[in-house]
């Protein structure tokens, strides 16, 4: 990914196409996995669902406009493989391919570079129809639908990312079934795991193919696990939730196996069946960066009456959000530093960000300073680690817009821009400038400076 800043270092924001898009029925879209769960009676807080969100399928201009006006190096986006290829197979949806080349051909009109993510978790419904995940044939149907993505987008991006957190699309969506699909079964989570370690490493090897030049990797998030104290039982707890949260996939993408810990802990569930010869040189197929999401820093104390850990995970202090996620800048480096040393890649913060109660005042204007702070304590950890010598390449606010939060629905606010759902006016939040200033002055430190596109305006 280019950049006229320093050491390299993007600085953009990100979003992904079920949370913004709507328009789930129109340009020939069929039915994903969210789709479907949202209609699941209390799956949903206050029964939201996807339907119109932040209705980006219609105005995604305004939204790449005000992208520019905070000055993004880069916008990271998602493809909903449900609008590209409606069944899961065969040849994409014309509507889809134009949708989506007008929207990167538009980051390209206003000098933003596209980071497009292939998968943020909404399946097909006919794939999950046929078993999902946890069925071997999806991870082979993924690589299919991403060389065709490549082929499509490859003149207009540069740097594709193939899956976005699997982790969440397996624990949560098959284990605890808090997430689409919502089913609850702990083999069939550690299956769906495995399946999309292997559609990772079967994309890239089907994108070399066809788009040669391009930048691939995946993004994990990763969260920074701490033993509540020196004691042994805490430690061994802290282990578990690390192998299942970070290790599971840190571990194939970059050293070629599963963890002895994640043997030891899925192999009951069935890890050791689902790894076919092959396998394992196929999910390390080499990529070209790593992704990195970071929310949470946790600590965790031993728990037996939790019956698949054994732990209880605790958000570490402060933890100011309203999802009450924990603000530890030093947590980022750390989870960076992590990455840097199993991957030997350079390294994208792909997501990090904050939900707090974001309301306009009367004149307006949306203030919110408690994620100024917390953005600028990320961000500065992102600079020091820089400085330190640790190959950062780009960070990725969350979220350009106010968005459907999945589980959470409408109720938490990420984004840089406030969106009122009922009318759909946007209004940039004081973060937006703050950030807005803050791009300007790691374009001013490399001697260099950015100014709007021609005949934009600030937003009103």
């Amino acid at each position: 990914m280019s950049s006229n800043v320093r050491n390299g270092c993007v600085w953009g924001a990100a979003t992904s196409a079920y949370q913004i898009e709507g328009a789930v029925r129109e340009g020939g879209r069929g039915p994903s996995i969210w789709d479907d769960f949202v209609r699941q009676p209390g799956a949903i807080l206050r029964g939201d669902n996807g339907d119109v969100a932040c209705d980006h399928y219609h105005r995604w201009e305004e939204d790449l406009d005000l992208a520019s006006w905070i000055g993004l190096d880069a916008y990271r986006l998602s493809l909903s493989w449900s609008r590209l290829q409606p069944m899961g197979a065969g040849p994409l949806n014309p509507a889809g391919v134009e949708f989506y080349r007008r929207v990167l051909g538009g980051c390209r009109d206003r000098n933003i570079e596209p980071m497009v993510t292939l998968y943020h978790w909404d399946l097909p419904s006919p794939l999950e129809s046929a078993g999902g995940w946890p069925r071997r044939a999806t991870a082979q149907s993924f690589a299919d639908y991403a060389a065709l993505a490549a082929e499509a987008f490859g003149d207009l991006a540069q740097v594709f990312v193939t899956l976005n957190e699997p982790w969440c699309s397996s624990f949560l969506g098959y284990g605890v079934g808090a997430h689409a699909p919502g089913r609850r079964d702990l083999g069939a989570a550690v299956r769906a795991a495995h399946h999309l370690n292997l559609a990772h490493g079967l994309s890239v090897r089907a994108m070399r193919e066809v788009v040669p030049q391009a930048a691939l990797g995946v993004t994990n998030l990763i969260t920074d696990i701490v033993p509540a104290s020196d004691g042994e039982a805490d430690r061994a707890a802290a282990k578990r939730v690390d192998v299942n949260a970070n290790q599971m996939f840190l571990s194939p993408a970059y050293e070629g196996e599963y963890s002895s810990g994640a043997h030891d802990l899925y192999d009951e569930h069935g890890l050791s069946d689902a790894i076919e010869a092959g396998d394992l040189a196929l999910i390390a197929t080499p990529t070209d960066f790593a992704g990195v999401n970071h929310y949470h820093r946790n600590i965790v104390s031993a728990d037996q009456s939790d019956a698949h850990l054994g732990a209880h995970v605790a958000h570490a202090e402060p933890a100011p959000t309203t999802l009450g996620w924990s603000n530890r800048p030093a947590s980022l480096r750390n989870v960076l530093e992590r990455v840097e040393a199993v991957s030997s890649l350079p390294l994208y913060v792909t997501e990090n960000g904050a939900a707090f109660c974001d309301t306009p005042g009367a004149d307006g204007h949306v203030d919110d300073p408690e994620r100024i702070r917390y953005l600028d304590g990320y961000t500065n950890a992102v600079l020091e680690a820089i400085a330190d010598g640790i190959d950062v390449r780009g960070y990725f606010a969350w979220s350009l817009l106010d968005n459907f939060e999945w589980a959470e629905g409408y109720s938490q606010r990420f984004g840089l821009v406030h969106v009122d759902f009922e009318t759909q006016r946007r209004t940039p939040k004081a973060s937006a400038a703050w950030y807005r200033s803050y791009i300007e002055r790691q374009h001013a430190v490399a001697g260099q400076s950015r100014s709007l596109p021609p005949n934009k305006k600030e937003p009103s």
